[in-house]
């Protein structure tokens, strides 16, 4: 009986003693609807006669979600090691993606570039539309007055 009760003070006491501490979590970072349409402006309003402009929206460390302000087509490109998730936020384009580069070169470590995609699909672009585009697959953009994207970069596992 005795050692009942003392086994049950020791649980008891047990439970009553704070456990580790976990680490406080940063908060998620966020932009509202209308922080990201001022964003979006204020970039227009930079651009000037600029063809593109990036601004990083939301990140964690590494982790960037990003407006890309295209008013003029760049040149194909391919990322080796990312696929490219992009969310059209406004205005109209065109999306060429697959088929194969043409007189790729490495601009950038990560960036591979070139004159144009042979073969490859195309699909019309316009507010709403989610992009995947898969690591290593070449992908141009056809730019309709303007191209507002909210894009991130996911490294291949």
């Amino acid at each position: 009986m005795v050692i009942a009760k003392l086994a049950g003070v020791a649980l008891a006491a047990l439970l009553l003693c704070p456990g580790p501490a976990m680490a406080q979590s940063a908060p998620a970072d966020a932009a509202s609807a209308a922080e990201i349409r001022a964003k979006v402006a204020a970039m227009a309003a930079r651009m000037g006669k600029g063809t593109f402009a990036y601004e990083p929206l939301v990140k964690d460390g590494e982790t960037i979600a990003a407006l890309e302000y295209w008013k003029a087509p760049g040149k194909p490109a391919v990322h080796p090691d990312e696929a490219e998730y992009a969310l059209v936020i406004e205005g109209a384009g065109t999306l060429v993606s697959g088929g194969t580069m043409v007189e790729p070169a490495e601009t950038r470590p990560g960036l591979v570039e070139g004159s144009r995609i042979d073969g490859g699909s195309t699909r019309r672009l316009g507010p709403g539309d989610v992009i995947l585009v898969p690591a290593g697959v070449p992908h141009w953009f056809g730019i309709e007055g303007k191209l507002v994207l909210l894009g991130m970069k996911l490294p291949r596992k």
